[in-house]
């Protein structure tokens, strides 16, 4: 079955670019287009596309607020943001808010359409560039929960089992659900569902959100006994 993308970004001549070069490959195929947020998330709730490739900055309804209607309304859909922007602020928000990728318009093509194949399969692809602004908030964010200034992670851990914390410190460092399961030497159906577990009793939607969740919790190093 090919990858079926939706298009979702103002400027027409960028969206038939992106169209041209996708459609190139055997194992995509462009089910749409929009030109506004409000457009695209009509369009997604009626062809429930497996990615869809999202500007941020759109006039009317914005990219972070079509991406957060898209997550609640097709939540299977992974949503990639591909942008101009490389504000650290507004990456970290984009994967709070659901988004299972955070890419620069002026990536590679190659490189671009295997995150579009990783992104399908479940994995979190950021642009390389972006991914040391993304520790480095995070970081500090962190500092603030263990000097007691932000949100403790120790409630958190008493959220979870033992088995459940080491599911997200392996999402926190964006492990896969195989390396999960040969690290932790259970089958990777079982991890699917610690992974399910998590995000229903952490109230989240997507892997990226744990991991974001678990270095502002403090929940990313090694557990205390």
């Amino acid at each position: 079955m090919p990858i079926r993308i939706l298009l979702v970004d103002d400027h027409t001549l960028f969206r038939s670019g992106m169209r041209l070069l996708l459609q190139r490959q055997p194992d995509f195929e462009i089910v749409a287009e929009a030109g506004d947020g409000v457009e695209g998330v009509k369009r997604a709730k009626e062809l429930k596309p497996d990615v869809v490739l999202l500007d941020l900055n759109m006039p009317g309804l914005s990219g972070l607020e079509t991406l957060q209607l898209l997550t609640q309304d097709v939540p299977t859909s992974a949503v990639i943001i591909l942008t101009v922007s490389e504000e650290a602020d507004e990456l970290g928000q984009a994967l709070r808010d659901g988004a299972r990728g955070y890419l620069l318009k002026n990536i590679d093509a190659d490189v671009l359409t295997s995150a579009i194949r990783r992104a399908a399969g479940g994995e979190p692809v950021i642009a390389e560039s972006m991914t040391a602004k993304l520790v480095e908030q995070f970081r500090g964010q962190a500092n603030l929960a263990a000097n007691g200034s932000g949100p403790s992670g120790q409630a958190e851990r008493h959220r979870l089992t033992a088995r459940e914390r080491q599911i997200v410190q392996c999402l926190a460092r964006g492990a896969s659900n195989k390396v999960i399961a040969r690290e932790l030497d259970v089958s990777e159906s079982t991890v699917k569902i610690h992974v399910q577990n998590v995000l229903k009793k952490l109230n989240l939607t997507s892997r990226v959100q744990v991991a974001v969740y678990a270095v502002e919790h403090g929940l990313h190093g090694d557990d205390p006994a």
